[in-house]
């Protein structure tokens, strides 16, 4: 068996605020696909961090054997830097220059690897970049692109351990199932940090990060999720048992004692006739005594044992506020007209087309997805269906009240509070009102203080859905932009039953093919780059 490339040893992390994170921690990974799932905030990226030594444990070691590469979630190139740098290949090529304009030195020839140029345009055709200036500026790449171009990078130089944190967030879904493809094939180790169900079933194993610690399942996604809900149910099942046992237990010790009171007080009226000898009666007390004391010594460790078994069943299910809501009704008809957009057409303001002639209608509770490469007037088509602008040809019309969800949650303002934003967006509610609305997606008590610059993007979308969906007249038109991107599996899940009961139309712009699936999308609209 080949040596593990990491090693955790105990470890322990802690936040500034000493909220333990990781505690005690020990784990190897090789060369396997390893997925790493958990709830936001559970610790994902401070693990990763640590394992990059840009974290310092409280305590335990990290230890490193070969070489990591690493794909994170946002590729920013510094203002200067050109694609050869965001590759992390930008000295193997300026030598390469050098040596071939003549001004090498013995260094440079000594180190100079000339398969380089061939092997990165094998890999800038592997993921779908041929032909890629290496000198051209990064700031000029789309986020999309300049991800493949990292991952480019990552493909020639082969390092034994590849950590992909949420690589596929900001990508469509031509790019993410090309992320995926690579990870299919790759033959190193690799850690995946990731919501992304389809990349999650290219795994060999999946690490679940929870409030009980860090567990290890065989297999992919897909095993994972079995498992666990037939694990989840089983839990819960055996502390439902426990604490009916206890309480059950608790029950009969009341009872025994209560008979055993009516018998010590018949005992009494019978002795105070006197006509039995006091010899005999004082020898059936001690002995009802004795007894009494047997039982009670009984009970109490059959008490003591059935607690036991409810703390251990306690112990197997985490103890957390998981998101679950019924959306109201919006009272949408079947045959309600909902949107139409005639022949509408709309071109950037560099001139590029991005459609014309596009018509679509909306009826009922239909559910729309529109898809397509990024740059292909998504978002702006969703824009059209809102009323935020109107098309340069042809007609929109919305025929209900909507509310539109993007991926930063715009309609909430970052120094407000989440009750502030509440009674903002629902000028008719009041103060209970706000908090009952909020508790219902787990924003309780004090929660509802938060501003809204403190929260994830997870947390944001759902205090949007809770300001937005609780209002007195629920909207009969949902529009959503990638609502999937900042949720962690446990939200998604909840989000995509909520929407999939929900009785309104969805307008959807999403590359993540299981979350379409899980709303109950019926038709596809889709745009290709004009």
């Amino acid at each position: 068996m080949s040596a593990p490339f990491v090693t955790l040893d105990g470890l322990s992390y802690s936040t500034p605020d000493g909220r333990r994170l990781i505690d005690d921690l020990t784990l190897a990974f090789g060369p396997e696909r390893i997925g790493l799932v958990g709830r936001n905030g559970v610790g994902k990226t401070t693990l990763i961090r640590l394992i990059l030594g840009e974290l310092t444990p409280a305590a335990g070691a990290v230890s490193i054997q070969g070489r990591i590469g690493v794909l994170r979630q946002m590729v920013e190139p510094p203002p200067a830097a050109r694609v050869a740098d965001l590759m992390g290949l930008g000295e193997p090529l300026s030598r390469l220059a050098r040596l071939e304009a003549g001004a090498g030195d013995e260094r440079d020839l000594a180190e100079a690897d000339w398969t380089l140029p061939a092997r990165l345009e094998a890999a800038l055709v592997r993921v779908g970049l041929a032909g890629l200036d290496p000198l051209r500026r990064a700031a000029s790449l789309s986020g999309g692109e300049a991800t493949r171009a990292a991952l480019a990078g990552l493909l020639v130089q082969a390092p034994d351990m590849l950590i992909l944190d949420e690589p596929t967030n900001n990508l469509d879904a031509e790019a993410r199932a090309l992320v995926a493809e690579v990870l299919a094939q790759w033959r190193g180790g690799a850690i995946v940090v990731s919501h992304d169900r389809e990349l999650l079933r290219q795994t060999d194993q999946i690490l679940e990060l929870s409030g009980l610690g860090a567990r290890l399942y065989g297999g992919n996604y897909d095993l994972y999720a079995a498992r666990k809900a037939q694990e989840q149910a089983t839990a819960e099942q055996t502390l439902e048992t426990a604490a009916r046992d206890l309480a059950r237990a608790g029950r009969d010790a009341q009872r025994d004692r209560e008979r055993k009171a009516r018998r010590d007080a018949g005992g009494r009226r019978f002795a105070a006739r006197g006509s039995e000898p006091k010899i005999l009666l004082g020898a059936r007390a001690e002995q009802a005594e004795n007894s009494g004391g047997r039982q009670n010594l009984l009970a109490e460790r059959r008490r003591e044992a059935l607690s036991a078994r409810l703390a251990e069943a306690q112990g197997a299910v985490e103890q957390v506020r998981r998101l679950g809501f019924d959306l109201p009704s919006c009272g949408l008809a079947a045959g309600r007209r909902v949107l139409t957009l005639d022949k509408v057409a709309y071109s950037l303001a560099d001139g590029r087309r991005l459609f014309e002639d596009l018509s679509l209608d909306i009826a009922g509770p239909d559910r729309v997805a529109i898809v397509g490469p990024n740059g292909s007037g998504k978002t702006t088509l969703l824009k059209l269906a809102s009323g935020e602008i109107t098309p340069q040809a042809g007609t929109a019309r919305r025929w209900v009240p909507a509310a539109v969800f993007d991926q930063q949650a715009a309609m909430l303002r970052p120094q407000e509070t989440l009750r502030e934003a509440f009674l903002r967006l629902n000028p008719d509610a009041d103060a209970n009102a706000a908090h009952a609305a909020l508790a219902r997606f787990l924003f309780r008590n004090s929660a509802a203080d938060r501003r809204v610059a403190s929260l994830s993007g997870g947390e944001r979308l759902r205090a949007a859905l809770a300001c937005v969906l609780m209002a007195r007249t629920p909207p009969q038109l949902l529009i959503l932009d990638e609502p999937s991107n900042h949720l962690d599996l446990d939200s998604l899940a909840a989000v995509e039953v909520a929407l999939r009961d929900y009785d309104g139309a969805l307008l959807i712009v999403s590359h993540d093919r299981d979350f379409l699936a899980g709303v109950g999308v019926e038709r596809e609209i889709r745009l290709n780059p004009g």
